[in-house]
């Protein structure tokens, strides 16, 4: 993924502890919403990872908020992302099907969220999501 033209090197994050050592990550992507509109590049919310030791201490909760940030800093509309029903929520994030938008496989659709980085800005964008082949890439 870092070596496609779809990689923002702005937007992978890592959190490192006391020692300097890299202990979360977070990536975000260009991927594709083939709206009726057209083609609209969006951003795409994968991989993220916390090591095991240091889950559940608001590290992974830090590189979310984080991210988002940088993503609407460099003018970004919208992220989405196929996670946890639980976890991202609490950010903003909701099924990307109340924007009309699918995700690219079949999904339940509480796992498919999305989130307008500035309120309305999926609004007449309905259509599908496409990954890069990039991320098929990744096991």
């Amino acid at each position: 993924m870092r070596d496609s033209e779809n990689f923002i090197p702005d937007l992978s994050l890592v959190a490192v502890d006391e020692k300097g050592e890299i202990i979360g990550h977070i990536l975000f992507s260009i991927i594709s919403l083939l709206a009726k509109k057209g083609v609209i590049a969006t951003i795409g919310l994968a991989p993220m990872a916390v090591k095991p030791e240091y889950q559940n201490s608001g590290i992974g909760s830090a590189l979310v908020k984080e991210g988002l940030n940088k993503c609407k800093s460099l003018g970004y509309q919208h992220v989405f992302v196929l996670g946890h029903p639980n976890f991202y929520p609490k950010f903003g994030f909701q099924p990307s099907k109340n924007f009309g938008v699918n995700p690219p496989f079949p999904l339940p659709n509480e796992v498919f969220m999305a989130i307008e980085l500035e309120q309305g800005l999926l609004n007449g964008l309905e259509g599908k999501i496409e990954y890069p082949p990039a991320f098929s890439a990744v096991s």
